[in-house]
């Protein structure tokens, strides 16, 4: 009777297994899951940095509008981290490379130095390059550049007043000079009048015959470049930079080959 009854309630349970098995939605817990959630959520997270955010940068080579040329590179290093949604998200220290756009020598008569680049990517110490945004937004002005319009062009200076002073001087010791001849032949007011007009003459001459200034930026000129657009970045692209942003974020699991 108590055989009879055991082996009864053995089939029971296995049938209640069984049943259980079929039933649609039913799921067995697996250990680990909710972790593998988190971490999924995390390698998800974005930070969106808007169109604006003015970026300080530094030069690493000498850009002159004397020897550049269209496609030329820029080489250049971030000056100050860039901070979203409470995450560095553009650490300083960072190596960026731009591109020269277009260039134009002063002239001779008219036509003053001209010169455009932007900034196109970042590379992060982890391997990553982010694409970047960047127009030209301020320069120094300590060399006579200046900004001419948002597209990030750089504009020298005219060089008006050296012309003229350079004209003034040549025509000051042109009357000198003239002056101590006019004294040897007895006529001092004509001969300072001939040497001032043959110092004019020089002076209006050599600055036909001179360009204007350059646009000159040395290494490790201080330049200031703006997002024209917003930058979406990943939190797996920050991967591996605690030291630069502060963030512990986890490596990405490698995926199951096929």
């Amino acid at each position: 009777m108590i055989r009879d009854l055991t082996i009864e309630s053995v089939l029971l349970v296995s049938m209640i297994a069984r049943v259980a098995a079929q039933v649609p939605g039913a799921a067995v817990p697996v250990a680990g899951a909710a972790a593998g959630v988190a971490h999924s959520e995390s390698e998800l997270k974005t930070y969106t940095v808007p169109a604006g955010t003015k970026i300080p940068l530094s030069l690493k080579n000498e850009i002159s509008t004397r020897v550049a040329m269209p496609g030329d590179p820029v080489y250049l290093i971030s000056d100050f981290p860039v901070v979203q949604d409470g995450a560095v998200v553009l650490p300083a220290g960072m190596y960026v490379k731009g591109v020269i756009d277009s260039v134009q020598r002063p002239g001779k008569v008219k036509g003053r130095a001209q010169i455009q680049m932007h900034a196109a990517s970042m590379i992060f110490p982890n391997g990553v390059e982010i694409r970047l945004p960047l127009t030209l937004d301020k320069v120094p002005g300590a060399n006579g550049a200046r900004m001419k319009n948002a597209e990030g062009t750089v504009e020298q200076s005219g060089s008006m007043g050296k012309d003229a002073q350079r004209i003034a001087t040549n025509t000051i010791e042109g009357t000198g000079v003239g002056s101590m001849v006019g004294y040897g032949t007895g006529n001092v007011g004509l001969g300072a009048g001939i040497g001032a007009g043959a110092g004019a003459a020089a002076g209006v001459l050599t600055t036909l015959l001179t360009r204007g200034k350059d646009v000159v930026f040395p290494q490790g000129t201080e330049l200031e470049m703006v997002l024209s657009r917003p930058l979406v970045l990943q939190q797996t692209q920050l991967t591996g930079m605690p030291a630069y942003t502060g963030m512990i974020v986890p490596a990405a699991e490698p995926k199951p080959k096929n």
